[in-house]
Formats: structure tokens, C-alpha cells, sequence
């Protein structure tokens, strides 16, 4: 498949969990275009937190989307470090800093990402620990893991730079958050800078996905120039090559 019929290809399965998700008001409306904020988030969460790996981890790399919220919020009140995107990367310091040990707001107001512009410390990648558990969002995902985000392509990035800087490795766990109706029996494609989930959590279920699936590292031909033009730690490492 050419790289223009794999992206409609994913286009049209997200249109579908969009308009699916809305049609059966199990998402607020507005969905489209979005990772879908999803009644039954906070139950999901707590079905995530019974997991040994959640128990065993102390560093998470989460997405800012409100439908992870539950999941920062309860990571920082029970003492764990949380790292979030800058919108976009779009700053020379691209994660966030959330340290329960050191918030000056209640992480409630902490984990929502529009406090977090404005309390967290901006930190790069040469200063993060490694990571032992990513939480990412999904349009929709099936049972052997291959997700689907919104199409920005940020998360890939992400986990990218994550890998390249040695701060994830095949012991930490990949988590998407979806309701049900996300979880999808298409054969979805994927290309070599997606990752697999290790695992699905739902308000119902918990499904294990394999085998693992990982880009070694950022694949710069997959990467346009206006991409890497507009993430400033891209054009600092690109200039390096």
C-alpha cells in the first residue's frame, strides 16, 4: 500500500470510531479530530492502577488528553513521577515535569495540561529518567496492539526520542486507554515508525497485545522537513547527523 492509501486507509477507521463513539453517547460531542474524551475514563483508571506493572511503576510518561486525566491524577497522588508532552513539542525543552514532591497546586488542577503549562518545569530529554510506564491515547486500536492517534504523528515521535535516548527499553510497558467501542477487528495498518500497545485497558477489560512493536529510533525519511522544521529538539539533532 502507497504511503497516501495507508493514510486513508487510517483516516477512514478513525471516521468511523468518531462518528460510532457519538452516535452510541459514549463521548461527550466533539469528538471528531480528537483523542476521544470517553465516559467510564475514571473507571478505566482504576482497572489500569490494579495492574502489577502501574503498582511496580515509578516514572510515567503520559499523553495530555482529558481522557487520560484519571490516570496523572492518580499517578501523582500516590507519589509517582509524571512526564507530558509540550503541546506539539514545540519548545526547546519538550516535556513537562510534574514532581508530587514538589507541586505548588493540588494534582487535581496539576494533571489537567493547561495547569501543567503553568506550573510544571520544562525539562529535555538528557535530564529525564527512564521511563517505566507510557500511557498514549487512541482513536482505535485492535487485539495485536496497532493503534491509531488523531494523525499528528506526535506520540511516534515521542516514543521515538524516548528510545533514542536510551529512556525506554523492552521492559517498559506501552498502555493505550480506550471505551470499548474503540477496540477495532480491522487490520490495521502500520508503518515503521508506529509502536504497538503492550497492553489495552477499557471500563470492561484488559487485553494483552504481542508481539511487541517498536521503532529503533526517529526514521528522519518519514519525517518532512516542515515536521521537523517545527519541533526544535528535531532541527537540534538533525543539525548533529
Amino acid at each position: 500500500m502507497t504511503s497516501s492509501g495507508t493514510d486513508q486507509a487510517k483516516q477512514a477507521v478513525r471516521e468511523r470510531v468518531w462518528a460510532l463513539l457519538e452516535r452510541e453517547r459514549v463521548a461527550p460531542p466533539g469528538v471528531y479530530g480528537r483523542i476521544p474524551t470517553f465516559f467510564g475514563a475514571e473507571a478505566t483508571a482504576d482497572r489500569l492502577a490494579e495492574l502489577p506493572m502501574w503498582q511496580a511503576a515509578q516514572v510515567i510518561k503520559s499523553v495530555p488528553d482529558k481522557a487520560q486525566l484519571p490516570i496523572r491524577v492518580r499517578a501523582l497522588v500516590e507519589g509517582r513521577l509524571v512526564y507530558m508532552a509540550v503541546p506539539k513539542l514545540a519548545e526547546e525543552l519538550p516535556f513537562y515535569l510534574l514532581d508530587p514532591a514538589t507541586l505548588t497546586v493540588p494534582p487535581t488542577e496539576a494533571a489537567s495540561s493547561k495547569v501543567a503549562a503553568t506550573v510544571a518545569r520544562k525539562i529535555g530529554v538528557d535530564n529525564m529518567r527512564p521511563v517505566d510506564l507510557i500511557v498514549c491515547g487512541s482513536v482505535a486500536v485492535n487485539r495485536h496492539g496497532v493503534r491509531l492517534g488523531k494523525g499528528a504523528g506526535y506520540s511516534d515521535i515521542e516514543v521515538a526520542l524516548l528510545q533514542e535516548a536510551g529512556l525506554i527499553g523492552p521492559e517498559t510497558t506501552i498502555v493505550t486507554t480506550v471505551h470499548s467501542l474503540q477496540v477495532v477487528d480491522d487490520e490495521l495498518p502500520e508503518t515503521k515508525h508506529d509502536f504497538s500497545v503492550d497492553l489495552i485497558v477499557t471500563p470492561n477489560e484488559v487485553i494483552e497485545c504481542g508481539p511487541q512493536r517498536r521503532p529503533q529510533g526517529l526514521y528522519w525519511d518519514s519525517l518532512s522537513q516542515e515536521k521537523i522544521d517545527a519541533i526544535p529538539i528535531l532541527v537540534a539533532m538533525k543539525s548533529c547527523l
